[in-house]
């Protein structure tokens, strides 16, 4: 059965300070008796201070990156293994700044996918559209070709530690948000894309996250769909009180 999940990612926002006051927050306001997991993603230097701190609760921490090598000369970079030695055992890859900003291909995803599989962890894996997908109708075939190149060469019994999260790169940070009709018409396309490929038992059990401008005004609506099984959250994610509202809207 598929989980409900709720994962703030931070990016490049909040100091150790900020950091320790918004996990305090985030601890006082959220339930410890909810059902839902809640991830938080900090930046790099916060991590290990972060799990830490968050030991003895219910929000868990994943990392926002990695690279694929198990080490080596890769100056700034960041392993599997270090990222285990501090305690987190979650990984976002594949989100679309990662993608254009940092020009990371679907065949590099694999690879990173393949290193977190292999240090066991669990892989938050992002993807999907652009505007001009979208307004020439090819967003179906992005998204089926993203999964595909990314993810398809894994065995079924991977995908326990796969959890999706589809975020159309038009509603990032600019406010515009896919109606929850759109959210879950691609949620159902790529729920139907795994199931030709890995089978019913796969399909159903995969959480699918919606990213893209969720906010507490709107995040019951989205969450209300039936192959919508939480969000990847950006900004919104930065405020205590907007997180849990949205945490507790499914």
């Amino acid at each position: 059965m598929r989980q409900k999940i709720v994962a703030g990612n931070w990016k490049m926002h909040k100091n150790a300070e900020e950091t320790e006051d918004l996990l305090n927050e985030l601890i006082d306001k959220i339930p410890t008796d909810i059902e839902q997991r809640v991830i938080v993603a900090p930046t790099f230097v916060n991590l290990s201070a972060a799990a830490d701190h968050l030991e003895f609760t219910n929000i868990e921490v994943a990392a926002q990156n990695m690279h694929q090598a198990e080490g080596g000369a890769f100056t700034g970079e960041i392993s599997a293994s270090m990222l285990k030695s501090v305690g987190i055992n979650i990984v976002i890859l594949g989100h679309s700044e990662r993608r254009a900003y940092f020009h990371e291909t679907d065949a590099l995803l694999a690879n990173k996918v393949d290193t977190a599989l292999k240090h066991e962890m669990e892989v938050i894996f992002c993807f999907g559209e652009e505007l001009k997908d979208r307004q020439s109708g090819q967003h179906f075939n992005v998204v089926e070709n993203q999964l595909k190149d990314g993810l398809f060469h894994l065995e079924a019994s991977a995908w326990k530690n796969i959890i999706l999260a589809y975020e159309p790169v038009w509603a990032i940070g600019t406010g515009e948000t896919a109606s929850p009709d759109q959210a879950q018409e691609m949620h159902d396309f790529i729920r139907d894309t795994i199931n030709k490929k890995y089978g019913n038992a796969v399909s159903e059990d995969v959480s699918i996250l919606y990213g893209g401008s969720v906010k507490p005004e709107n995040a019951a609506e989205i969450f209300s769909k039936p192959d919508v099984d939480g969000g990847l959250i950006g900004g919104a994610a930065l405020k205590s009180e907007d997180f849990t509202k949205i945490v507790l809207a499914i």
